[in-house]
């Protein structure tokens, strides 16, 4: 019982990473295409501005993804 209590939270905190990093990326892709759509010229300024972000929040949800394999996996 006790290591099925661990594979439920393993897979309980790797849903809500996954949710909140998609939320937080479709947040900043729809401030960017309500920036391009207001200013076009400035395409090559929002994309850069926006890129840096998107990685990074990417990168805590694989980082995620990775901690609760290894807490299924090495258990």
């Amino acid at each position: 019982m006790e290591f099925l209590l661990h594979y439920m939270g393993a897979g309980i905190g790797l849903g809500l990473a996954v949710i909140g990093a998609g939320l937080g990326i479709g947040r900043l892709a729809a401030g960017m295409a309500e920036g391009i759509a207001r200013q076009p010229s400035a395409v090559a300024q929002i994309t850069g501005a926006v890129n840096l972000p998107l990685f990074l929040l990417e990168g805590v949800a694989i980082l995620a993804e990775v901690f609760c394999l290894l807490i299924v996996l090495l258990r």
